[in-house]
C-alpha cells in the first residue's frame, strides 16, 4: 500500500506547480481530483498534440488523476465543488491571486464551511 492511500485531493489547478504538486500526491497513492474549465480544460492541454492529440506536458503532469469539469461561476456547480471539498482531505489550487475567493473557495470560506 502506497503512504497517500485514503487521501483524497481536490485540485484547482492549471499548467505546471499545483500540477506537479498534485501528480506527486497521485504517485504516492492519494486520490487527485482536477477540476477544469468547461470548453478548454487545463489550458495545458494544447501545448502540442503529441500524445493521443493532447499535450505531452499535460499528460506527464496529470497522470493518475480523476478529471472533472466544472463551471465555478455557476451556483449548481459552486454547490458541487462544496460537496466535494466536504469530503477532501487537502485542497490545492493556483489560480490568480484571489480568484479562488471570489468564487467562494478562498481559505477563510472554507475553512468556516469544514473546519476538518
Amino acid at each position: 500500500m502506497l503512504p497517500l492511500t485514503g487521501i483524497t485531493v481536490v485540485a484547482l489547478e492549471q499548467a505546471v506547480a499545483a500540477p506537479f504538486a498534485t501528480r506527486q500526491l497521485a504517485d504516492l497513492g492519494a486520490r487527485v481530483i482536477k477540476i477544469e474549465r468547461p470548453e478548454a480544460g487545463d489550458f495545458a492541454r494544447h501545448y502540442d498534440q503529441a500524445v493521443h492529440g493532447l499535450s505531452s506536458h499535460f499528460v506527464w503532469l496529470n497522470r493518475g488523476k480523476e478529471s472533472l469539469t466544472l463551471d465555478l461561476k455557476q451556483p449548481q456547480a459552486q454547490v458541487i465543488m462544496h460537496q466535494l471539498l466536504a469530503t477532501a482531505d487537502v485542497f490545492i489550487q493556483n489560480l490568480a491571486p484571489q480568484a479562488s475567493q471570489r468564487l467562494g473557495f478562498g481559505a477563510e470560506t472554507l475553512r468556516r464551511a469544514n473546519p476538518k
